[in-house]
Formats: C-alpha cells, sequence, structure tokens
C-alpha cells in the first residue's frame, strides 16, 4: 500500500515520535542523554513550525499585491519593507490594503527583491525599514546595501517616504532607515514627507503614518488603525483670527482638562501635537450597515501654547471638503462643538519637533497654521531666557491675516525676538513667500548657523516646506543641512 505524502513538517513530528518510542530501549544512562537532546530537537521543532504558520499567514495576506506594478501612475504606489522580526512586513501589508482600498494600485515587495531597475521605473516608493541590533539592516536588505547602496543613481523621478521601525533603548535607534533616507536624498530623490519614527511599535506614530497615508490616497475619512486613548478636555475659548482674510477662516482654540489637571496626560512641551477625536454635526445622519455612525479618524494639531498658560491652544484653519462641507477636524473645533462643551483629545510626544535645551541661536520658519508649532517654542524659549531667536513667518495679507500680532510685536519690543521676517504674498504685485525673505538674509543665516543656531520648520508641505528645504540647502549645502538634522540642530513639523 502507497503510503500518503508528507510534508517535510509532518516527517520531523514522525520522526520524532518514533524516536521517542525507540528511546524506552536504551540503558538509563542513555536514555537521560537522548532525552536531553529529544527536547532540544523538539524545541527547534516547534520554532520551525512556528515560524511556518507565520509565513504562511504573511503569504496570504499577499494575495491580491503584486510584486511589481505593471505602470507607474498618479494612482499608483510601491511599499518596500525591510524586515527582521515580521513586524516591517506586517506594517507593509496594513499599509497595501490601506491604500489599495483607497483605490491605489499597489505592489508590495521585500528589499532583497529591489534592484536598480525597479527605482528607475517607480515613481513612488513607501519604505518601511527596521533597524535591528545596533544600527544593522535586516537580513532581508544586506543584498540592497551591498549592491544598491554603493551606487550612485539618479533618483530625481523619485518620491519617497521613509517609516523607521526601532527601538530608543538601542544607542542607533532607527540607524538603516536613517542611512535609507540619507542615501535617497542624495541620489535627488524627494521626500512625500519626513521620516516617521516608531519606537518599539508606537501606536500614536503608526497613526501619524497613517494620516499620511490619507494625504497620498485623498482618502483621509478612514478608520484610525487604533483608536487613541483620548482624555476630557472642554472647549473654553474660540476666536476668529482673520476675520475678512481672502483665506480660509482661521481661529484659536483654547481647551482646559475636564479633570485631574496635575496628570501627566496633561503635560506637554513645545513641539508636541494634538490628537483630536472629533464626532458628527448635529444633523449629521451617518450609519452603516449596523445602524451605527462609522467611528471618525483623529486629527493631528500643533499645540500652540505651554502648561504654564493653563490652557492647551490650537490654531486650527477651516478646511472644507470637496463637496463644500466642513472638514472633519476642523469643522468640528470651529463650528460645530460648544463653549463649555466636551471634547475627545490626547497629547502625542512629538521628539522630532524640539528644540535644542542649550541656549544656542534659533531660527524658526513658518506659515499660516503653522505658526501654532513656533509660538509654543517662542514662548519655551522666553520662559528660559533663551533670546537669541529670528521669526520668519508667511500668509496672505497683513490686515487680517497676521496671527498673534500684537504678542509677536511685543516679543520682538521686548527682546525674545532679535529678528522677525514677514512675509505677505498678497501685499504686493509679486508674490512674496518665506523662501524669498530667507534668499536674502543668507548671509545672516550663515552667520548664525556657524554660530550653532537650529533651524525649525512648521507648515504646509506643499510648495512652503520644500521651498525652504531647498533654499537651505543652496545656502549651507545638503550636507551641512543632514549634518544639522542628525545632531537635532534641523527640524521640521510639516503636514
Amino acid at each position: 500500500m502507497r503510503l500518503p505524502s508528507l510534508s517535510w513538517m509532518n516527517r520531523i513530528s514522525l520522526a520524532l515520535t518514533l524516536l521517542c518510542v525507540a528511546s524506552f530501549f536504551l540503558p538509563l544512562p542513555a536514555q537521560k542523554k537522548f532525552s536531553a537532546a529529544l527536547v532540544l530537537v523538539s524545541y527547534l521543532s516547534f520554532c520551525l513550525q512556528t515560524l511556518r504558520r507565520h509565513n504562511e499567514e504573511l503569504a496570504t495576506q499577499h494575495q491580491g499585491f503584486s510584486a511589481e506594478l505593471n505602470q507607474a501612475n498618479a494612482q499608483s504606489i510601491m511599499i518596500v519593507y525591510a524586515s527582521q522580526t515580521g513586524f516591517a512586513e506586517q506594517i507593509a501589508v496594513k499599509t497595501a490594503q490601506h491604500l489599495q482600498d483607497a483605490g491605489m494600485s499597489v505592489a508590495i515587495s521585500s528589499l532583497a527583491a529591489i534592484k536598480v531597475e525597479t527605482l528607475s521605473k517607480t515613481s513612488r516608493i513607501l519604505f518601511i525599514l527596521s533597524t535591528t541590533g545596533e544600527g544593522d539592516a535586516p537580513d532581508n536588505a544586506a543584498a540592497f546595501t551591498r549592491l544598491v547602496m554603493n551606487q550612485k543613481i539618479d533618483l530625481s523621478h523619485l518620491h519617497f517616504a521613509v517609516l523607521a521601525l526601532g527601538d530608543r533603548h538601542y544607542q542607533q535607534f532607527c540607524a538603516f532607515a536613517h542611512r535609507m533616507d540619507h542615501w535617497l536624498k542624495h541620489q535627488q530623490a524627494h521626500s512625500l514627507f519626513d521620516m516617521i519614527e516608531v519606537d518599539n511599535g508606537d501606536e500614536g506614530a503608526l497613526r501619524h503614518w497613517q494620516h499620511y497615508l490619507g494625504l497620498i490616497s485623498g482618502h483621509t475619512e478612514m478608520a484610525d488603525w487604533s483608536k487613541p486613548g483620548y482624555q476630557d478636555w472642554i472647549l473654553t475659548e474660540r476666536e476668529l483670527l482673520n476675520p475678512g482674510s481672502l483665506g480660509g477662516p482661521a481661529y484659536r482654540i483654547a481647551c482646559i482638562p475636564a479633570q485631574n489637571a496635575g496628570s501627566n496626560d496633561y503635560v506637554w512641551q513645545a513641539g508636541d501635537i494634538a490628537e483630536i477625536g472629533p464626532d458628527y454635526p448635529p444633523e449629521a445622519n451617518a450609519v452603516n450597515n449596523t445602524g451605527e455612525r462609522p467611528a471618525l479618524p483623529h486629527r493631528e494639531y500643533s499645540i500652540s501654547s505651554l502648561p504654564a498658560d493653563g490652557k492647551l491652544e490650537l490654531l486650527v484653519r477651516q478646511m472644507h471638503r470637496p463637496d463644500g462641507s466642513l472638514g472633519i477636524g476642523s469643522g468640528w473645533l470651529t463650528a460645530y462643538a460648544e463653549i463649555g462643551q466636551s471634547i475627545k483629545l490626547r497629547i502625542r510626544e512629538n521628539r522630532n519637533f524640539r528644540a535644542p535645551a542649550q541656549d544656542c541661536p534659533l531660527i524658526l520658519i513658518g506659515n499660516g497654521s503653522g505658526l501654532a508649532g513656533l509660538r509654543a517654542h517662542i514662548k519655551a524659549r522666553a520662559s528660559h531666557g533663551h533670546l537669541h531667536n529670528w521669526l520668519f513667518f508667511g500668509e496672505r495679507n497683513e490686515a487680517h491675516d497676521f496671527f498673534h500680532r500684537e504678542e509677536i510685536l511685543a516679543w520682538q519690543t521686548n527682546g525674545v525676538l532679535n529678528k522677525v521676517n514677514l512675509c505677505f504674498s498678497r501685499d504686493q504685485a509679486e508674490r512674496r513667500y518665506v523662501q524669498h525673505a530667507i534668499q536674502e538674509q543668507q548671509a545672516d543665516i550663515l552667520k548664525w548657523v556657524e554660530q550653532g543656531a537650529a533651524i525649525l520648520v512648521c507648515g504646509s508641505l506643499q510648495g512652503m516646506a520644500e521651498d525652504v528645504h531647498q533654499t537651505l540647502s543652496n545656502i549651507l549645502g545638503l550636507d551641512t543641512l543632514e549634518s544639522m538634522a542628525e545632531l537635532g540642530l534641523y527640524r521640521r513639523d510639516v503636514y
């Protein structure tokens, strides 16, 4: 009779069973040694079976995603992962599913399969990269680092982003992802947005990644992968800052904790983010198949105040959907939520937008609602007596859009701000933006940087942030700017 075909794992299990039976016929001393060896072999067998099941699950998840894009277009994107334990691969699959659900053409691949030809014919890539050991690349990235990253390639056509997975307990946190980011930029590739670092699977950072996936796909209303652990806050103030403006209404929003004001949940530093849990407007009637309203995704805003102010403040631009209705987050904060009402809010630490602790010169650059994050930093500098500060700020019209005018002028008068360069684009025939003022001030910027200055940029990614980055690169050199970034002297909060 012919025995049925067995998989190699089943064959190992059968062999272990037969060995167990045979061991009973050995002398007692030999049985003890044999048993110890058998335990070790059994453990290795268990590990192999677990790995097999994990690989089978990932293979099943990969179904529906091509390993390469048939053609590059505005709705196509490649997701590339370098994974040691499988976590980066899991996030890659989740990212691919998110973008595919948003109607995009998606391909997913291990970094091991990426060649120069792949980079040359792909216009957009999201890299999800783990770092292992003390700054090492994962095993499946070895061929890429050896064969591709040692070359100089023209990638000026490529737009990319990097999600860096690591553990801050290691000294070289996310080092491999940083090396990849550095290499791509030196091949003239363009970043879709700044690298996001994930410390030990931090869900807040992964929500931030998902926030950018929404911007890339144009679908910003998809449910959060993980719900933030919101606290209850009370909306106490709402002030229109730009009445009569040609742009969208911009509001100063203030709120205070509903309770437990001494809790660490209500403490933040300049640069940190408020994750808001919006609700539906009173007249909304959106329900799903179960008759319930689907959960709304969080929205992120730079905090513009300090805990010492006694309230958490935001600067929120009112946004509109394609159908003309107000945006989820801005509509909730600027129109629908009532003064005195409880709102859901979570403070997210943002280490990547912290100013140096030492008293070095600081150049702050921003536009529009990006003034929020800069305002918190100026307040922090003033509180520490660090008075060597220079502000570049841009908006439409001075008469209507000079947000926090009295405060900024007072800081200039009392010496908190040594220099202020304001650019109101619509106040003259030729458009004038912050990058133009930076170019005009290049000699002084060079002097400040030579004195150890740090640079903070906050505001819109499209237009302002990229133009400012290019201008600073031209003035200081890309190598200098990247060295400053590595030392924490060049940081951005752009959206």
